[in-house]
């Protein structure tokens, strides 16, 4: 399954309208998680099928995006995006959380159920 890519304007309609809130408000109906990649990364590259494969695992429980950030610099710089792959977790009722790195797959699954509080199917 093909994970959906943000531009500025999803992004603000799927995640957070920064210009009509100033304090984080989630837009979604499920956990989400951004991937902020570049094609160039060979981490990130490592990182895209575990992705894709959390995201099957999940199904609607859970929404992965993924931000490339050579295309859309001003999302990245928003984030602060220093270092690639980060990965935005965002719990329905919390702060995001932040991760860098690519990580392994059972390190992705306990910050699912952990941080974003979604079980496994």
């Amino acid at each position: 399954m093909a994970l959906e890519h943000l531009t500025l304007e999803t992004f603000k309609e799927k995640v957070f309208d920064f210009e009509k809130n100033k304090d984080w408000k989630f837009e979604g109906s499920v956990p989400a998680i951004i991937d902020f990649y570049a094609d160039w990364c060979s981490p990130c590259r490592m990182v895209a099928p575990i992705l894709e494969e959390l995201q099957t695992q999940y199904g609607t429980k859970l929404t992965i995006y993924k931000v490339n950030t050579e295309e859309q610099r001003e999302l990245a710089g928003m984030f602060g995006i220093q270092s690639i792959p980060s990965l935005l977790f965002i719990p329905m009722d919390a702060q995001p959380q932040m991760a860098m790195g690519a990580l392994p797959k059972a390190t992705f699954i306990s910050a699912i159920e952990d941080v974003l509080k979604v079980a496994a199917n």
